[in-house]
């Protein structure tokens, strides 16, 4: 069987071999985001050159095991081995060549908001913060809060995280199919007659935008100042710290009010909005785009859900691929890969079928 998409394959071990090149001059590292751009790059491409190298080797040692089974009898269990290691090294070569997503490399900012269920929503959304964080942790990646809108009985009605990779590995390829609305189903603890209560909080993923990738015209924005407010409203600050910039041409608002000073305010809602403009940007430019920001929060609605919490039978279901499992506890603790593999590797399935 002939190498999977050879013409693809070769351009992309030339990428590897230049990348490889670029990596080892002294003089890209002083740019520390571009020597960042290009590790990441180089990292993303390291498994399918392994995987070609191995297929390679495979098949040179399958070629020669079969010249000397006619001397010696005891190579056609290699020749057996080898004959159906190549097909295995083939599929997975060809999964490793399907076209990537432009954003997998990226760090995201995600925002939480809470939705039906009133109080008990932002307790759940502060559940999902705190679900997020703690497998940001166990991945090694950075976590920063950008904004956070605390709600009066506890969590949060609305709050962004931005989270970071510390090495190559990029945030986007893990946490894209987070975005939706995240259905829990409890007993409250503002629920006094012990009866199971069903919440909605919506989940929005955005690869994080780079200055490159968009350029925000500062003629375009309004941008306000106002005193930052705790639960309830009431003040927390006493000078006007918060900002809100609205993006005059699309309308997109965007503000912060963690940050004690008014320019690490404008700067935090400055880098939401330019996230949210690339999205924006790539929807208009991509149908597949378009489909899957829609496929996101519309509305924080029950009946929107992607996954159910399910806290009475410890259950974790993600409705999209048919997911369950029952370590609800251990996921909010941030065990997340076992929910976020399964996405990826039905995505990776279906375009796996597209291609066929």
């Amino acid at each position: 069987m002939s190498s999977p998409a050879p013409d693809r394959l070769a351009d992309l071990l030339v990428e590897h071999a230049s990348l490889e090149q670029e990596l080892a001059d002294p003089a890209v590292h002083a740019d520390q985001a571009r020597a960042r751009r290009l590790g990441r790059r180089y990292a993303q491409l390291a498994p399918l050159v392994e995987t070609a190298r191995a297929l390679d080797e495979a098949r040179g040692d399958l070629a020669a095991a079969r010249e000397l089974v006619s001397e010696d009898s005891s190579f056609r269990e290699e020749v057996a081995a080898l004959e159906q290691r190549i097909p295995e090294l083939e599929d997975r070569l060809r999964e490793q060549l399907l076209p990537k997503d432009p954003d997998d490399d990226k760090d995201v900012i995600l925002e939480i908001k809470a939705g039906e269920g009133g109080a008990e929503s932002a307790l759940f959304a502060g559940d999902l913060l705190r679900m997020y964080l703690r497998y940001a942790e166990r991945r090694g990646w950075a976590t920063e809060v950008l904004d956070a809108v605390d709600a009066e009985l506890g969590g949060y009605k609305d709050v962004a995280v931005a989270i970071k990779s510390r090495g190559d590995e990029g945030i986007w390829s893990r946490l894209k199919f987070e975005g939706g609305v995240h259905r829990v189903q409890r007993v409250p603890a503002t629920e006094s007659q012990g009866r199971i209560h069903t919440s909605a909080v919506g989940v929005l993923v955005l690869p994080e935008a780079e200055e490159v990738d968009v350029t925000v015209d500062p003629n375009d924005l309004r941008i306000d100042v106002f005193r930052s407010s705790g639960p309830g409203g009431q003040s927390v600050n006493t000078t006007d710290s918060a900002v809100r910039i609205t993006h005059l041409p699309s309308g997109i608002v965007v503000s912060s009010q963690n940050e004690k000073s008014q320019l690490q305010n404008r700067e935090s809602a400055l880098r939401v909005l330019r996230s949210r403009l690339l999205a924006v940007a790539r929807e208009e430019a991509e149908a597949t785009a378009s489909d899957q920001r829609r496929s996101q929060v519309r509305t924080v609605d029950r009946s929107e859900r992607v996954r159910t919490y399910n806290f009475p039978e410890n259950r974790i279901s993600d409705h999209r691929v048919g997911y369950k499992s029952h370590n609800l506890d251990q996921v909010l603790d941030g065990d997340l890969d076992a929910v976020i593999d399964a996405l990826s590797s039905a995505h990776t399935a279906e375009l796996l079928a597209a291609g066929s």
